[in-house]
């Protein structure tokens, strides 16, 4: 295949890229390389893919409408995974805007290019953020996802809703991944694990919010991309089971899909933390918080029909992922 990988500089989009090469697909990866956390650390990504055979990077931002016509203007490719997009949940309060351009702006050229590419599937990012006010555990794709609490989470629904259109309107194959907490080696340093190496590491203390009182259903980064390219081979297609009188939110009378990808073993935040000291050999000082605007004190993902549809869902135990990104970090920082 030929893949339009965007945010290939991004954590996600490196450990896809290399296992769409690693199988033979040819790659053209894209990414605006901003400066939301560490450019040098992006740049690092990049170098780990630039020179394999198959694959070729372009600067580009996909919130850049013109620019992006043009990339599907000249290239023709048999599928998209949408990687892109401006993250965080606590970001979103202080600069709303970044989000309305690249998560919204940015996910309609890209449907506009695969629209007008014929393309065969696109497949995008959403995020276990849009659960959001929901407690009923664990998250079920057939559940409602009306309520978010962050800007993020409207953003990573919006996705959803405008995917959702294409497909009934121009029959594109669209499939939402929502993510649950991704962790490990060549992570975001604006995720938790990673401040807390960091802040461990350099003797500072760690903030711990809401007391401690979280659980995350951590999901390794190795069983994200075999379940993103899982995906990617299995076009979403319409469901002949589908009742407009009972709509079911994760299908359609349209070929579209949505599906969670996590570890289904959601893991109190204290456990997570021990996991990492064991890791690094130090104990934590750990400076205890309450719950931060935006955020959600549980998340759990069922994972029963990205299973039924792959054959395949995340199991790394946490404790294996977390010695496996120290062993990252401790290397790239070399600390």
């Amino acid at each position: 295949m030929k893949v339009l990988l965007t945010g290939a500089a991004g954590f996600i989009g490196m450990h896809i890229a290399q296992r769409l090469l690693a199988r033979g697909d040819e790659v053209v990866g894209i990414d605006n390389l901003n400066d939301y956390y560490d450019v040098r650390l992006k740049e690092a990504r990049l170098a780990q893919l630039e020179g394999r055979p198959g694959f070729r990077f372009v600067r580009l931002d996909i919130a850049d409408t013109a620019g992006m016509a043009e990339l599907f203007g000249k290239e023709s490719f048999d599928g998209v995974i949408n990687l892109a997009a401006q993250a965080g949940v606590r970001y979103s309060l202080q600069n709303p805007h970044a989000y309305a351009q690249s998560n919204l702006v940015g996910f309609v050229n890209l449907l506009e290019g695969c629209r007008h590419g014929k393309l065969k599937h696109f497949v995008y990012a959403s995020s276990s953020s849009v659960y959001g006010g929901n407690t009923k555990m664990p998250f079920s794709e057939h559940d409602s996802v009306d309520h978010p609490v962050s800007l993020y989470a409207a953003t990573k629904k919006s996705n959803e809703l405008m995917a959702h259109t294409y497909s009934h309107l121009f029959g594109l194959p669209t499939t939402g991944l929502r993510f649950f907490t991704v962790y490990g080696p060549w992570g975001r340093p604006d995720m938790s694990y990673f401040l807390f190496a960091d802040a461990i590491l350099a003797g500072r203390p760690i903030d711990v919010f809401n007391h401690g009182k979280m659980q995350r259903d951590f999901t390794y980064i190795d069983d994200i991309a075999e379940g993103v390219v899982r995906v990617l081979d299995r076009p979403a297609a319409p469901d002949p089971a589908f009742v407009k009188e009972r709509p079911d939110p994760a299908t359609s009378w349209a070929p579209y899909r949505v599906y969670n990808i996590g570890n289904h073993q959601p893991v109190e935040l204290m456990t997570y933390i021990e996991a990492l000291e064991a890791a690094l050999g130090r104990k934590a000082e750990k400076n205890f918080l309450p719950i931060q605007a935006g955020d959600v004190p549980a998340t759990y993902a069922d994972t029963a029909e990205l299973r039924g549809a792959t054959g395949f869902a995340p199991a790394t135990p946490v404790g294996e992922g977390v010695r496996r990104f120290v062993e990252w970090y401790r290397g790239y920082y070399r600390v």
